[in-house]
């Protein structure tokens, strides 16, 4: 099976996991998650950086922080991975779910303006839902596919509506916006290390900062919330989210690579956008010029998007469709949803995502085109 989006497991990988494994330092402390961290917050820009068992936790310890609860709301994308939702609902806040745009799959900001304009208030410095009252003291945007919205239009809308800017930028590690990293936009921002990321540590997350007491506290509340280095007292109720140093060591050889992955995949989308040009109603994302993306998952629009599904899979290229939009997930189908007509279920209907392997082959590039335009002609 030629993989959707495998790990690339080259580097120094197997040395610095083998060094975790013949000195004993594998669990949640040793040097090489303070290394992993101080390597992603140079990377990343910011000043902090907090390693975490997942992107999910990296996003629900945020959310923590921020006193977010039962009574607020969050505002979202409507079409992200479950991810982003659920660390909301963990908190006992719902999200409120913004459609996408048309043509950079993003959060659709005129939608976000209209909707900030027309149904919230302003209560003592802090923005509320008119029609129940309650708080939205957060915006997550996500930087869906390694692409990134208008940061500047988005930064000045929640400015303007006391919103505070947590970026899911799990998907857009080595993605920046007017030469600026993911993640570095908001308050805080967050990375994923799944098994399907530009680089894994196996599963594991981030959290970039440049507020130091937000960072203190992040770590803190990672590791139970534990307020003594020798007896077991916690001071507050703590999370068991910190990322352990057998899987930093693969974080720290996977840093040392990512120039060299974020350069692959550039190669990747560059050779299926000239291989399928002309094929069929095949597009891409539309991505704006001061955004440079990792193009961490290629993915093509097309109303034969079943067939080519059918035809890649069939054919052992693993492909997979667009993620179910959260508004139709039994769980969320009941939250506000901002929509105009309802173009996520569009992009679900007609979009796909190709094999992009950082270790993948030309070759392999050009079986997968020529399997794609076979459905075509």
């Amino acid at each position: 099976m030629l993989l959707l989006s495998g790990p690339n497991m080259g580097g120094n990988v197997w040395k610095y996991v083998k060094d975790c494994l013949d000195t004993g330092w594998v669990s949640s402390v040793g040097s090489y998650v303070d290394d992993f961290e101080k390597m992603t917050a140079a990377f990343a820009g910011t000043k902090y950086a907090v390693a975490t068992s997942s992107g999910t936790t990296a996003l629900h310890i945020c959310l923590v922080m921020l006193d977010v609860n039962a009574n607020d709301y969050v505002i979202t994308p409507n079409i992200t991975f479950i991810a982003t939702c659920n660390a909301i609902r963990y908190t006992g806040a719902h999200p409120i779910l913004i459609d996408a745009d048309e043509l950079n799959w993003q959060i659709d900001l005129n939608l976000l303006e209209q909707f900030l304009e027309n149904e919230t208030i302003q209560i003592n410095g802090a923005c509320h839902l008119k029609k129940d009252g309650k708080r939205i003291p957060v915006i997550m945007p996500v930087h869906v596919l390694g692409n990134i919205c208008d940061m500047d239009r988005l930064l000045q809308l929640s400015k303007k509506h006391n919103l505070v800017v947590v970026e899911d930028s799990t998907e857009a590690l080595g993605s920046y916006y007017q030469n600026k990293h993911a993640g570095s936009f908001g308050l805080m921002g967050t990375f994923s290390y799944n098994g399907n990321k530009i680089i894994t540590t196996g599963g594991g997350g981030m959290i970039v900062t440049d507020d130091e007491q937000l960072a203190k506290r992040a770590k803190h509340l990672t590791t139970q919330a534990k307020s003594d280095p020798f007896e077991y007292m916690h001071d507050e109720i703590g999370y068991n989210y910190r990322l352990v140093n057998v899987a930093a060591a693969m974080g720290v050889a996977q840093m040392e690579q990512l120039p060299d992955f974020i350069n692959r995949k550039k190669e990747i989308i560059a050779f299926y956008k000239n291989g399928l040009e002309g094929t069929g109603d095949i597009s891409f994302q539309q991505v704006d010029a001061a955004v440079n993306p990792n193009w961490w998952l290629p993915t093509i629009k097309t109303t034969k998007q079943r067939e080519v599904l059918a035809a890649l899979n069939g054919n052992k290229m693993q492909s997979r469709p667009f993620w179910v939009p959260m508004n139709q997930l039994p769980m969320f189908k009941e939250e506000i949803f901002v929509q105009q007509n309802n173009r996520s279920d569009f992009l679900y209907k007609h979009c796909l995502s190709i094999p992009c392997s950082t270790n993948i082959t030309d070759e392999d590039l050009q079986s997968v085109v020529n399997q794609i335009k076979s459905v075509y002609h």
